[in-house]
């Protein structure tokens, strides 16, 4: 089906590049794809595999690390900074030219190749946020190597998971990580993950951090220094267009994670592509997406799409507020004359709790910055305005996911900046032709919330499926409604063509046969004057089906007794949602339990309140919120 997006609110040149993606995708990204370089251009834009799935630019040929690192030099922009390099755990700035990162990718690829690592190996990777993280996965896409990155700190149990799935022929890893003042030996669970995977590696590749000193194990472990300054300098490897450069593990709801499969061709295309037309940037300008390498923001746009564009691209090893205080974006802006940041709407949710009037802003000299993009969950109206009173900057939601790889939905600023709508992440990214279903696949009315979808073909960078498990990959995504992707998440499309994503279908709650949205009301407990953040979700009852229960956090200094906001709250739900919301219970706590990435964990706190037995996520940034939390819930 064709949407059609005319309203007055959308610019003639966005529905001018919507309606050319739209009607013919294959000709319109062989266009695109004239934004890189390749060894061999492709002629083909879209094609379908055998297991009926779409592939991209299928008969083209590149190499991703080439495009992000010697075609600057080529262009005679090798004395560019490349990568800055900013750990305030380490009181460390460094900055790497494109010709000095060049060098370091080159010798690392030699390093793996004398390690045995040819085309289509699989490389894992677990790093702490450092520069060797960025210069291994480059290493990796020069040799036509697989990587996977590991979130740095994972438990042993879930690196061997993943170790096993994609069977590395080598790993990388350091001897710690930072966490704020604290030390994560990475080398003991790298041990333990290996005790308990079957596959093993040929190789690890170890770099010694000086806080600690690994213990290396002889014949399988190398120093990474050691070896990198041994080598010689590999060059590019030609890969295919539709080639993996990456397989990246996200949670599923079967417990094992799902691994992401990226392609070369079609993500160098969307990731140059993205950088105009989603962040407005230009060559040469300093992005920063304040993310790990770990997530898929951190590939996207720490990793890839700013080198391969030719941005100076910002690797922080911190956080936003305590290192050392909620003034750090701030710092980290003015000293590296950021032009755009990108980071995720529960950074700025910390920030705001610690320094709610935002005196430690004043500091700094924020005269770079032209935008701001938040992104990775829902931002919430009350921070968005929080922001931009602060800021007086663009502040720009866009949405995507980590099977994605770049923004389904964003304000196109390359092409024609839109107006803000708080709540709403503008509208859907050329390429992605997002349509709203009701429970029978048919389109919902303006206005009508549904599940969200994607029409096929995704457009290029999109998951290219899920490794080793082809069955998986189409029931995930495909099975639900035929001819479409489903994104798990739900929402709807206003008159103007305004795109606003609601939360994660199993978030909408089933009040006595209404069904509501548990991100509505938690806009509402948002904008209280006294809270910081929150969390609504659903909890079982037996004479309504389900009733919402809210999570709050207050701001530090609040002086409203805390019986009083929950009256509060209560009352303005109903005044805005009305009683059939039925919100009458809300509980105060420090802290929300959250991802290592962020996100809240909603799905936990449902079970654990409706007395469901639940698994410790091992992706939680804090077990022992958990924990606290779990005593209040068991209240309800």
């Amino acid at each position: 089906m064709e949407t059609t997006l005319t309203t007055p609110a959308v610019s003639s040149a966005y529905q001018d590049a919507y309606r050319r993606a739209q009607q013919a995708p294959g000709d319109y990204w062989l266009e695109q794809a004239k934004r890189i370089e390749w060894i061999r251009p492709p002629v083909t834009g879209v094609s379908t595999a055998e297991d009926g799935s779409h592939r991209w630019f299928a008969d083209g040929q590149l190499n991703t690390s080439w495009l992000a690192l010697d075609a600057h030099i080529e262009a005679g922009r090798g004395e560019q900074i490349a990568l800055i390099y900013d750990s305030p755990v380490t009181d460390t700035i460094e900055r790497y030219t494109y010709v000095e990162l060049t060098e370091q990718v080159a010798r690392t690829a030699g390093a793996l190749a004398t390690l045995g690592v040819e085309k289509g190996d699989r490389i894992v990777l677990y790093m702490p946020m450092v520069p060797a993280a960025v210069i291994g996965m480059l290493a990796c896409a020069r040799l036509g190597a697989i990587h996977s990155v590991v979130f740095g700190g994972f438990a042993a149990r879930e690196l061997a998971i993943r170790i096993d799935d994609a069977k590395p022929r080598v790993v990388l890893s350091a001897s710690c990580g930072i966490e704020v003042d604290r030390l994560i030996p990475y080398k003991p669970l790298l041990d333990d993950a290996l005790s308990q995977a079957s596959h093993q590696p040929d190789a690890c590749l170890i770099l010694q951090r000086p806080q600690v000193e690994a213990k290396l194990q002889s014949g399988r472990d190398h120093d990474w220094q050691a070896a990198v300054a041994a080598s010689e300098p590999a060059a590019a490897v030609p890969v295919q267009a539709t080639d993996p450069l990456y397989i990246l593990y996200t949670s599923g709801t079967t417990g094992k994670p799902k691994g992401i499969v990226r392609d070369n061709g079609g993500h160098a295309v969307a990731m140059h592509y993205s950088m105009e037309v989603v962040y407005g940037m230009k060559p040469g300008e300093v992005f920063w997406a304040a993310s790990d390498v770990g997530w898929v923001v951190g590939h996207s746009y720490i990793v890839y799409a700013p080198l391969i564009y030719g941005c100076s691209t910002v690797l922080y090893e911190g956080k936003p507020v305590r290192t050392p205080d909620a003034g750090a974006f701030w710092r980290v802006i003015e000293s590296h004359q950021v032009n755009a940041l990108f980071t995720a709407p529960t950074a700025f949710r910390a920030i705001r709790k610690e320094d709610p009037e935002g005196k430690l802003l004043a500091k700094y000299d924020l005269g770079s910055l032209k935008r701001l993009f938040l992104a990775g969950e829902r931002l919430d109206p009350p921070t968005y305005h929080w922001l931009k009173e602060l800021t007086g900057l663009p502040v720009l939601d866009h949405w995507w996911q980590t099977e994605t790889g770049w923004a389904i939905a964003c304000n196109p600023v390359g092409i024609a900046m839109m107006a803000e709508q708080p709540g709403s992440a503008t509208c859907p990214t050329p390429g992605f032709q997002v349509e709203i279903l009701d429970q029978s696949g048919q389109p919902c009315p303006a206005g009508v919330q549904g599940a969200v979808c994607i029409h096929q073909p995704l457009p290029p960078g999109c998951l290219a499926g899920i490794w080793g498990d082809p069955e998986r990959f189409h029931r995930s995504y495909f099975a639900c409604h035929e001819g479409y992707y489903l994104s798990g998440d739900g929402g709807y499309i206003d008159e103007q063509g305004y795109l606003f994503i609601m939360g994660r279908t199993d978030d909408v709650i089933n009040v006595a046969g209404h069904r509501l949205s548990t991100g509505e009301m938690e806009e509402i407990v948002a904008s209280h004057p006294q809270v910081a953040e929150c969390a609504v979700f659903g909890v079982d009852d037996e004479l309504k089906g389900q009733l919402p229960l809210g999570l709050v956090v207050l701001k530090d200094g609040s002086t409203q007794s805390p019986d009083a906001i929950v009256e509060d709250l209560i009352s303005m739900v109903r005044a805005q949602v009305g009683a059939v919301a039925c919100f009458r219970r809300a509980v105060i706590v420090h802290r929300l339990p959250k991802t290592r990435s962020g996100k809240i964990l909603r799905r936990v706190l449902r079970q654990i309140a409706n007395g469901e037995d639940y698994v410790m996520p091992s992706t939680i940034d804090d077990p022992k919120i958990l924990e606290e939390i779990a005593q209040h819930l068991t209240l309800y």
